[in-house]
């Protein structure tokens, strides 16, 4: 870049690079001021919604020995530090876990780093950084934590409704109208009927939110409590948002009992020493516990019908792209 003549801490009257230009434009556009604007109230209302139900707001972790393996590829975030490997927080899963040791009830704003695949950049749905509300409760069920998240949803439209009017104006949205409880499809019954896609097949014709339940083993990660009495089978949901806007939020019981954590660790084909911190951690004792994680931009893109989950952001992180 050159610089114009005079005093050298003289500026460009404009932007030469086209990617700073670009991210600029984006920044400037009236629906992603209106997303970001909408993405404030979700937060400010989950917020209000986690402190009054008594839970404990925790600090994010955002680099640690382990994170969350997932169940699909996405690449390596390990860095090197004085000798240490650390690895970027996918997601917290195992830290609000292991605080079920000091607190019952813990949420947190967890800002989350996934290099996805490029192939999920047309999706809509995906971005490299992220954050998720995540919540955990230490000796509930799934029934139990699948009707908090419906509870916080509809806390969430209610906030807006009374505190966001205009933006959603400025958006041409009307505001869903949630009535809980939510209706639930059986995961294998819903994959046999509709196929590999039927996720996304399910959300483009449901008029409402909807859980998917009774998910299979090898689909979910290894800290997933298997259904004691129904093998193979986990104590786990997803929420499916409708219109074709995908998933909601994850989540389900823990594997809390050592050897079960182990056998499912070598089932899935991963080492122990993958796993050392937390393994260690869970021979000195996990509580049991349920749990989920809700995308704060898929929400806030879902609620404000946008187009692209970026629309969220100032500085969105798109997959495989530049971005500021």
């Amino acid at each position: 870049m050159s610089l114009p003549s005079g005093a050298s801490g003289d500026v460009p009257s404009a932007p030469e690079d086209a990617r700073v230009r670009g991210a600029l434009s984006h920044m400037d556009h009236p629906r992603v001021r209106a997303g970001v604007r909408l993405g404030s109230e979700v937060r400010r209302a989950l917020g209000e919604f986690f402190h009054r139900e008594g839970f404990v707001e925790i600090a994010p972790v955002l680099v640690a020995p382990v994170t969350d393996p997932l169940n699909h590829p996405v690449a390596d975030p390990t860095v090197d530090y004085y000798g240490q490997p650390f690895q970027l927080t996918r997601s917290m899963i195992f830290h609000k876990q292991l605080a079920m040791r000091a607190f019952p009830r813990v949420f947190v704003f967890s800002p989350n780093l996934r290099f996805e695949p490029r192939e999920r950049s047309s999706t809509g749905r995906h971005l490299v950084e992220f954050t998720q509300v995540d919540v955990e409760v230490r000796d509930a069920d799934r029934e139990e934590v699948m009707t908090l998240a419906e509870r916080a949803l509809t806390h969430v439209v209610d906030h807006l409704a009374q505190h966001a009017r205009r933006t959603f104006a400025q958006l041409g949205r009307r505001l869903p109208v949630l009535s809980p409880p939510f209706p639930r499809r059986d995961w294998r019954a819903a994959r046999a009927e509709h196929g590999p896609e039927f996720e996304m097949a399910l959300s483009r014709e449901s008029p409402t939110p909807f859980w998917l339940v009774d998910i299979p083993l090898p689909e979910r990660e290894f800290y997933d409590r298997e259904d004691p009495a129904r093998p193979g089978v986990l104590r786990d949901m997803d929420l499916i948002y409708p219109e074709g806007y995908g998933e909601a939020l994850s989540g389900g019981e823990r594997e809390f009992e050592l050897p079960a954590i182990l056998r499912r660790i070598h089932a899935k084909g991963q080492s122990v020493e993958q796993f050392r911190w937390y393994v260690e951690a869970a021979q000195a004792g996990l509580p049991p516990s349920a749990g989920f994680g809700i995308g704060v931009e898929r929400l806030v893109r879902w609620l404000g019908g946008l187009s692209d989950v970026a629309e969220t952001s100032l500085f969105p992180k798109r997959i495989g792209t530049w971005s500021l």
